[in-house]
């Protein structure tokens, strides 16, 4: 006797850009055990990365030097990984806040290699972390960008869960004013996807709420034009992005980067420090591959013997 083990929906959407070689890019919006998450078609191009004008004094030394990085076209998640999303794929939720749509935390970059290896397996697709330099492409708001500090906008608030509104109450002050025991006794936490603004590509939560973990090793940059880099070839760190929900002000910028050790998932939120989270990504050719089943839309029963 057969049994029935998920129902995985692929529909592709609005067309937004071409490749470098032609083939169709289009937003994505993918069902897996009946969650559903959108990815953002992402057309390539050449921005600054690093300690651009607009970051100012706030840019650390590991962004720097600012250098000339060309992309190809790519998908990006929307939002991060939900915990509901990731329940379906692992059936664990190992957060520490918990609510469905909220983004999934206490993950480390090896928990989330698992995690993609096994979504993989069950859409046949090629999902993955994003790079570094499309993560900050993707922040920036890509070749739509009007070059703001966070991810799309000046204004923190607008576009991001941290340490001042991400809990019970508002707490007033710059970073200055950074205290981990109010932070923690205010109840510091993550908040349900896409509830603030999107930058200019449609995408929420690039700053703030979770850090998101990226591809890379962890290196240096240096002056040289890149092309679709990846990062040094191996490393002990792995680079994570973003600033979480009680991370200062100058960490939720679109070019702060930090690093950490792998199997490390970030301390309780009590602890003053969120836990790590992660965004998909996905190359270009999975879409157009798509494109040539049924008209955009794939629907794929996954049948198993006892």
């Amino acid at each position: 006797m057969l049994t029935l083990l998920t129902l995985v929906c692929v529909m592709l959407t609005t067309v937004q850009a071409q490749t470098s070689q032609g083939e169709l890019l289009a937003d994505t919006t993918i069902t897996v055990g009946g969650v559903s998450f959108k990815m953002i078609a992402v057309e390539g191009g050449t921005f600054t990365m690093g300690a651009t004008d607009e970051q100012g004094i706030d840019a650390h030394k590991n962004e720097k030097p600012a250098h000339r990085v060309t992309l190809s076209s790519y998908l990006i998640g929307e939002t991060e990984v939900t915990q509901a999303l990731w329940k379906a794929v692992m059936r664990s939720n190992p957060s520490e806040f918990r609510g469905a749509n909220q983004p999934v935390e206490q993950v480390s970059w090896s928990d989330c290699e698992t995690f993609i290896r096994k979504l993989n397996k069950k859409t046949g697709m090629n999902f993955r972390l994003p790079t570094e330099a499309e993560w900050e492409f993707a922040a920036r708001g890509g070749n739509k960008s009007k070059g703001y500090k966070f991810a799309g906008s000046n204004r923190l608030s607008d576009v991001a869960w941290y340490w001042q509104n991400s809990g019970d109450r508002y707490l007033p002050g710059t970073d200055d004013d950074y205290d981990g025991n109010v932070i923690s006794r205010n109840y510091c936490h993550p908040h349900d996807v896409a509830q603030k603004s999107p930058n200019e590509l449609g995408l929420y939560d690039m700053s703030g709420n979770v850090w998101e973990w990226c591809q890379d090793w962890y290196g240096y940059y240096d002056s040289s034009a890149q092309t679709n880099p990846t990062g040094p070839s191996r490393g002990p760190y792995c680079v994570y992005r973003g600033g979480g929900c009680e991370s200062g002000i100058s960490g939720c910028r679109v070019s702060t980067r930090y690093f950490y050790t792998p199997n490390d998932y970030g301390s309780s939120l009590h602890l003053t420090f969120s836990g790590f989270g992660l965004r998909l990504a996905a190359s270009a050719p999975v879409v157009s591959s798509l494109l040539s089943l049924n008209h955009g839309f794939l629907s794929i029963d996954y049948i198993k013997a006892p």
